[in-house]
């Protein structure tokens, strides 16, 4: 038994060694709501898994983290956060949030500071940032909606980072492409946010500017 001893040492140092390897891939961290974290669709329809495979099969060697929650809103994501930097590391960070204030009818200045400084901690944990914007329905009026909708593209300026115009583009109003609430994407509409997401990131990926 006691021969056994240095052997049973020396593999326990090598998985030491060898285990955070392992994972030592670039990270992308993707702080969402329901959008991202896969609210009715089965995890292999998400378009969560369809970015890793993609990821993958472009050669790509980033790992998708998703730190989404269903519900989640502006500032539950932002107080999430700084533990989140801290235990990924990642190298880029995902901001798609604010859906559920707009539906609830908050504040939007909160909101947009909200993200704001969500895209600022994230800077300062040496992590890029690509912003998704959102839209949504007219029910609290059309100048609310307006201010909402712009809340993404006013943050993108002026911390200047790139942005998603909006997650559901080519999918909101399809009925086809979205499921009974008429609020979250079916899995058919999954493939389309995939592209929407895609086209943004993948040139920022391959631009090599992290």
């Amino acid at each position: 038994m006691f021969r056994l001893l240095p052997s049973l040492l020396l593999c326990s140092l090598l998985l030491h060694l060898t285990t955070p390897f392992a994972n030592d891939r670039p990270v992308i961290l993707l702080l969402g709501d329901s959008l991202s974290s896969g609210y009715g669709i089965a995890l292999s329809e998400r378009w969560t898994t369809a970015l890793q495979d993609r990821l993958t099969g472009q050669g790509f060697e980033h790992r998708l983290v998703n730190a989404s929650v269903t519900g989640e809103t502006s500032r539950g994501g932002l107080s999430r956060l700084p533990e989140l930097l801290q235990r990924h590391r990642p190298r880029w960070v995902v901001i798609e949030l604010g859906g559920n204030d707009g539906l609830r009818g908050l504040e939007l200045a909160q909101t947009r500071q909200n993200l704001q400084k969500a895209v600022q901690l994230s800077r300062a944990a040496k992590a890029r940032v690509l912003l998704i914007g959102m839209k949504i329905p007219p029910n609290l009026g059309p100048v609310y909606t307006r201010r909402f909708e712009a809340i993404y593209a006013n943050v993108a300026g002026k911390e200047w980072i790139p942005l998603v115009p909006f997650l559901l583009e080519g999918v909101a109003g399809d009925s086809t492409l979205m499921q009974a609430d008429g609020i979250h994407a079916n899995a058919h509409g999954q493939a389309v946010i995939l592209e929407n997401i895609w086209q943004v990131l993948e040139p920022l990926l391959e631009s090599g500017t992290e």
